[in-house]
C-alpha cells in the first residue's frame, strides 16, 4: 500500500515539474471557454434546450444499448451535426457576444448574472404593491401596459432589446413610462431584483391560437411566459383588463386584489417553521 501511494505521489511530481508556463495558459483559456459557454447557457433561455438535448442524448445511449438500429442511425445523424444545429439555434445570442468583444465591452462580459440586491420582505411587498395601484390605475384610464417580472431564468436578450432605466419600483415611475405619450410606451417593461431594470424591451410573440379580441400584448405576454418563468401583466388600451400570463395560461380580468396577491405570491414564498413563518424572497439563480 505504501509503494502504490509512493508511486502515485511521485507522478504527480513528475506531472507538476514536466508543466511548462504555456501549459497554465492553455489551462486558464480552456477554463475561460468553459467559463463563458456555462455563463451563454445560464444567461439566456438555452437552459431548456439544453436540458432536452441532455435528454435526447440519454435516449440515443440507450437505443444504441439495445442496438436499435432505426432509432440509433436518426440520433446519429442528429447528433452528427450537434454543433451546427447549436450554431444556427444560438446565432443572435453569439452574435450579441461577438460584437460585445468588437465593442470592447469587457466588462460586461465578465460580470456575474446580474447583481442581486432583493430587498426585505417589507420592500418586496411595498413594491408589489406600487405595481398593482400602477396597473390599476392604468386599466381605469384604458392605458396599455405590458409589465414583465422576472424569475429564475435571467432574460438578458429581452433586456437587450430595450433601454435601461434602473430605478426603484414606484407607482409614478411606471405610470411615466407607460404614457401613450412616452418614447418607451410601446415596449415591455423589465422588472429584476426589485428594481426597474429596462423599458421599451420587446418580447416574443406566441404561435399559439387566441381570441381574436387579445391584442400583440396579450400574445407577447403569453409568448413571454411559455419561454420563461415569469410573471407577466397585461393592461389592455381597449376595454381596460387586467390580464396576467405565466406558465403560457393567460388569466383574464382580473381585480386589483388578486393581482397584488400573484405579485405577492410570486415575489416572496412563505415558509414554516419551529419557530413560526418566516418570508423567502424569491432570488435569481447565480
Amino acid at each position: 500500500m505504501a509503494d502504490f501511494f509512493r508511486n502515485i505521489s511521485d507522478g504527480i511530481m513528475r506531472l507538476l515539474w514536466s508543466v511548462e508556463w504555456y501549459d497554465l495558459i492553455d489551462i486558464l483559456l480552456v477554463a475561460l471557454a468553459l467559463y463563458y459557454c456555462i455563463k451563454f447557457v445560464r444567461q439566456t433561455r438555452a437552459f431548456n434546450l439544453v436540458k432536452g438535448i441532455a435528454f435526447l442524448g440519454l435516449i440515443y445511449i440507450v437505443v444504441s444499448a439495445f442496438n436499435m438500429s432505426a432509432s440509433s442511425f436518426i440520433f446519429s445523424q442528429l447528433f452528427g451535426d450537434i454543433v451546427l444545429v447549436m450554431i444556427l439555434l444560438f446565432q443572435p445570442e453569439i452574435r450579441h457576444a461577438i460584437e460585445s468583444f468588437g465593442r470592447g465591452d469587457f466588462r460586461r462580459l465578465l460580470s456575474f448574472i446580474g447583481k442581486s440586491d432583493d430587498g426585505t420582505s417589507d420592500e418586496i411587498r411595498t413594491s408589489a404593491s406600487n405595481v398593482a395601484k400602477a396597473v390599476s390605475n392604468m386599466s381605469e384610464q384604458k392605458i396599455g401596459a405590458l409589465i414583465v417580472v422576472e424569475g429564475n431564468i435571467p432574460l438578458d436578450e429581452i433586456v437587450a432589446s430595450g433601454s435601461r432605466v434602473d430605478s426603484a419600483i414606484t407607482t409614478p415611475m411606471i405610470e411615466n413610462i407607460f404614457f401613450p405619450k412616452a418614447p418607451l410606451h410601446d415596449g415591455a417593461l423589465i422588472i429584476r431584483d426589485n428594481r426597474v431594470h429596462s423599458a421599451g424591451c420587446i418580447l416574443p410573440l406566441t404561435q399559439s391560437e387566441m381570441s381574436l379580441e387579445l391584442g400583440t400584448r396579450h400574445r407577447a405576454a403569453v409568448g413571454m411566459s411559455e419561454s420563461s418563468d415569469a410573471l407577466i401583466i397585461v393592461a389592455s388600451e381597449e376595454t381596460g383588463q387586467i390580464s396576467v400570463a405565466q406558465g403560457g395560461v393567460l388569466e383574464r380580468n382580473v381585480t386589483h386584489g388578486e393581482l397584488l396577491a400573484a405579485l405577492t405570491d410570486f415575489l416572496v414564498t412563505e415558509e414554516s417553521n419551529e419557530k413560526g413563518r418566516t418570508f423567502k424572497i424569491r432570488r435569481r439563480k447565480k
